[in-house]
């Protein structure tokens, strides 16, 4: 009797869940017995493709050159049209009370770099001559954008050569804060005063990027000495620090050192690293011998063929005519990670998008839906990246196409990306309310901020699916 009462609470259990999906194999009935299956026999497949032509979605920037052994031979430089301010502070400042301009390039305080710190290297900005084409690729040849006789400014560094300084941010809604390094390169005094002439003349030319791009297109930031790091580059922008004059009913007093970020770089406008990339003959020879590679940026990505028709097969001739509701499907993807000069590590995050997709999902800005594409985090703790989330992906299939996948369904690619994530310091629902931070995904783009590799482990990865079927007696 005890065993009865077990069993039929498990079928109750099984019935509440299938009434919340849109599966349906069999009918229902209450004497049977549920069971829960995980089967993990699949077996994926998967090749190295080059992917050396990236277009750029973010304002993140990378700059330098490194050469290291068993990656190869990397230099970035960067490209930016500028975001303006909406106003500008000119009541009680004078165009000639403006004493100097700053470019600063801010990167993340840890792991904001690759190569040796102290290696010194020397900078040039140069004034971009007309706006930048849309869409930019990694391969831009900035030729005919600029001239050299257009330099503002050259400039000594290296990636311990800036200040520290706490950034703030009010994504959230609340102040969070960030330490930085800031690398700070002197501008022409009289670039700050032009701009703030063409305030003072006519405040529409900042009104927008677009209008803004015929006062001044942007800059272009190349290496003219060294090698040995390059820096990922979070934020861009350009100060300018200037006196101003103040007066009330008791006081008349020329206040010094007052400061505006007149300009920044932000992903509303184009923006674009140009990536030069000579990899290693190790990984030529690991690609040729069959390996499959990420590489980045601008570098090696995977194609593989999921075999989600051999997954519904054996699912539908497993279950027959009982009811059953799939639970889960993920792919857990182990990998190692090659020897390299610098450590080089692997990707913090991978995508997994059908390939007919892809260029629609890096165009069209999108984030991952769970059907036609994934994103996985790198742990580093057990080297493997997880793809989950993927029932939707096959009950579509399953639902809407009677149970048939077609070549789109079968073939994904595996690309390094950078995610922006958006924290809430509070949550509320109609039933609770939670102070613990939580976190959404707002961007991904293709990864642009450190030099990255990892070797895909294909023939040791698991697909696991898992799903419940009740047993008619």
């Amino acid at each position: 009797m005890k065993h009865f009462f077990y069993v039929i609470l498990a079928a109750g259990i099984l019935l509440g869940l299938y009434a919340c999906t849109d599966e349906t194999i069999g009918v229902s009935i209450t004497d049977s017995v549920s069971s829960i299956i995980e089967d993990s026999s699949f077996v994926i497949t998967g090749h190295s493709v080059l992917n050396d032509r990236v277009q750029m979605r973010t304002s993140t920037k990378m700059l330098g050159s490194i050469s290291a052994d068993g990656f190869g031979q990397l230099s970035a430089e960067a490209v930016t049209m500028w975001m303006p301010a909406v106003s500008i502070d000119t009541a009680g400042v004078k165009r000639e009370w403006i004493d100097s301009c700053r470019l600063k390039l801010r990167m993340p305080y840890r792991k904001g770099f690759t190569g040796d710190s102290l290696a010194p290297m020397r900078l040039n900005v140069y004034r971009l001559n007309k706006a930048l084409p849309s869409p930019i690729y990694s391969d831009f040849d900035p030729s005919g954008y600029y001239d050299n006789s257009d330099l503002l400014a050259s400039e000594s560094y290296s990636p311990t050569s800036g200040w520290m300084e706490t950034s703030t941010s009010y994504l959230t809604g609340t102040a969070q804060y960030d330490t930085v390094r800031v690398i700070s390169v002197p501008m022409p005094v009289e670039l700050g005063r032009e701009l703030f002439d063409t305030y003072v003349n006519d405040p529409s030319k900042f009104a927008s990027p677009k209008a803004f791009a015929n006062v001044f297109p942007g800059i272009y930031i190349t290496n003219s000495y060294g090698s040995g790091h390059v820096i990922n580059i979070k934020a861009t922008e350009f100060d300018v620090y200037y006196r101003k004059h103040i007066q009330t009913d008791t006081t008349d007093t020329i206040l010094p050192a007052q400061a505006q970020s007149y300009l920044a770089s932000t992903p509303e406008v184009v923006s674009n690293n140009i990536i030069r990339f000579d990899m290693d003959d190790a990984i030529t020879s690991m690609v040729n011998n069959g390996e499959a590679l990420i590489v980045a940026p601008a570098g090696y990505e995977v194609q593989v063929r999921f075999p989600i028709q051999d997954i519904i097969d054996k699912y539908q001739a497993n279950v027959g005519n009982n009811q059953s509701i799939i639970n889960s499907l993920s792919l857990e993807l182990p990998v190692s990670i090659p020897l390299t000069q610098y450590n080089i590590q692997p990707p913090s995050y991978l995508l997994m998008v059908k390939t007919s997709k892809k260029d629609q999902f890096i165009n069209g800005d999108s984030l991952t839906n769970n059907k036609d594409s994934f994103y996985a985090i790198y742990d580093a703790k057990n080297k493997e990246y997880i793809f989950t989330g993927m029932r939707n992906y096959v009950l579509n299939i399953i639902n809407n196409q009677g149970g048939i996948a077609t070549e789109d369904d079968i073939n994904f690619t595996i690309t390094p990306i950078d995610v922006v994530n958006y924290t809430y310091s509070q949550s509320y629902s109609y039933y609770y309310y939670s102070a613990t931070p939580s976190s959404v995904v707002t961007k991904i783009s293709p990864m642009v901020s450190q030099p990255a590799i990892v070797r895909l482990l294909l023939d040791k990865a698991k697909i696991k699916l898992t799903y419940s079927k009740q047993i008619v007696n």
